[in-house]
């Protein structure tokens, strides 16, 4: 019998092989109504909610608001909301955006430990929360290894704690994200036009410019993550 770190090179060695649909449906054959998708309604979110919910439409989508969106992401959601009929679950932090600044004053502006901070509240501690309310045992992000040196390595699944996270379209490049938007009618965020690579809250996403590599333009270049796709260290999911 196999130990479950065998079983998940077996697997992943399999999924290597295979392509996005395959492991998508990989994923719903496996954990069935226990799986989610989370979705930051980020650039090329996009592709991701078109290519899971072609295949499992009532799937719950999970959305961390963390109050401090642009505007143009709120309305790039409503909009994909209603096209795509998505079945959206929206989470927020305990305290709202005012009570936070009230008693810790501008997160984002007090160097790295702020920032954790700040992620913890607005970020992963919504996203634990979903978790545990949905019943998920595994959630599929649209994580890309060509997206940052933080993601060089993923696998396919990986393990986050005791979370299953499966990453279908690890292995694609720019050129794949836009033939599928442009092969399914699909539009990049509205930031796209504006030199924004990757898009989150307003005070910590930059747009790309001379001498920046694309990860460096989000959260002033101090870091790439916010906690949700780290495998350690402080922050983490908790289940």
């Amino acid at each position: 019998m196999l130990t479950e770190t065998e079983e998940l090179a077996e697997v992943n060695r399999d999924l290597e092989a295979r392509g996005a649909e395959d492991r998508v449906r990989w994923a719903v054959e496996r954990y069935g109504e226990r799986l989610v998708l989370s979705t930051s309604f980020g650039i090329q979110s996009a592709v991701m909610l078109h290519l899971v919910t072609r295949i499992v439409p009532e799937i719950p989508v999970v959305f961390v608001d963390t109050g401090y969106l642009f505007p143009e992401t709120y309305r790039f959601a409503e909009e994909l909301t209603k096209r795509l009929n998505l079945n959206l679950k929206k989470y927020h932090s305990l305290r709202s955006a005012a009570e936070q600044e009230a008693l810790f004053g501008k997160l984002w502006e007090q160097g790295a430990e702020g920032l954790a901070q700040y992620n913890w509240m607005n970020k992963v501690e919504p996203m634990n929360r979903a978790l545990r309310e949905l019943g998920a045992e595994a959630w599929l992000a649209g994580l890309r290894r060509s997206q940052a040196s933080t993601r060089e390595h993923l696998r396919v699944v990986q393990v986050q704690n005791k979370l299953h996270k499966v990453h279908p379209i690890i292995d694609w490049n720019d050129r794949d994200i836009y033939r599928y938007l442009k092969e399914n009618g699909l539009p990049y965020h509205p930031l796209w036009e504006k030199d924004y690579v990757s898009v989150g809250d307003w005070h910590s996403s930059a747009p790309l410019t001379a001498g920046l590599k694309p990860e460096e333009t989000r959260f002033n270049g101090l870091k790439r993550e916010c906690g949700l796709h780290e495998l350690s260290g402080r922050i983490d999911f908790q289940i």
